[in-house]
């Protein structure tokens, strides 16, 4: 390979880097307003992806149908994701068993989700070292949010703080 190409090469990484860095907690959300009415986003939520567990088991999108979930898509080495990770956890435990809390770890190595997964209890966690569930969700950034109706209806999808997805996790457990 060239000097050049290879200049271009660490080039593209480097602004690549830069953007991921950058977009890390920077999406807006598209959820409600607080105390207004859960709308929704219209879209119909497509269950059908798989992963891979921390423990190493074979997680079904399937399994979700009938029930609200959260699905949290995070980077170990994201602030935000980090700074939101003992709210997710206190939600997953306050709500267990009404709303299916789902952490999908990326953007890193295994070992470096599975250290920060074994730091946030009652969440379950997949390694989506490959990025196929993001992909499959079309996330783009960290901290995302993908909350679904028991109906499969996406209610919002994009960054929340602590105070939205409480409120919205809180009106889709009644």
């Amino acid at each position: 390979m060239g000097k050049t190409r290879y200049m271009r090469w660490v080039l593209a990484i480097v602004a690549s880097l830069a953007l991921l860095l950058a977009a890390c907690g920077t999406q807006e959300s598209s959820s409600p307003a607080p105390g207004s009415e859960v709308i929704g986003t219209g879209k119909v939520a497509d269950l059908d992806f798989s992963g891979t567990t921390v423990d190493g088991s074979e997680f079904d999108g399937a399994s979700l149908k009938g029930k609200p979930a959260v699905l949290w898509f995070w980077a170990p080495w994201c602030p935000t994701c980090r700074a939101q990770s003992p709210f997710v956890s206190d939600l997953a435990e306050e709500y267990d068993g009404r709303v299916a809390v789902i952490g999908v770890g990326g953007l890193d190595s295994e070992s470096a989700i599975l250290d920060l997964a074994g730091q946030i209890p009652h969440v379950t966690h997949l390694v989506d070292i490959e990025g196929a569930v993001w992909q499959h969700f079309r996330v783009t950034a960290q901290s995302t949010f993908t909350v679904i109706d028991a109906d499969g209806e996406v209610m919002s999808e994009g960054y929340l703080d602590n105070e939205e997805l409480g409120d919205l996790v809180a009106r889709l457990a009644d």
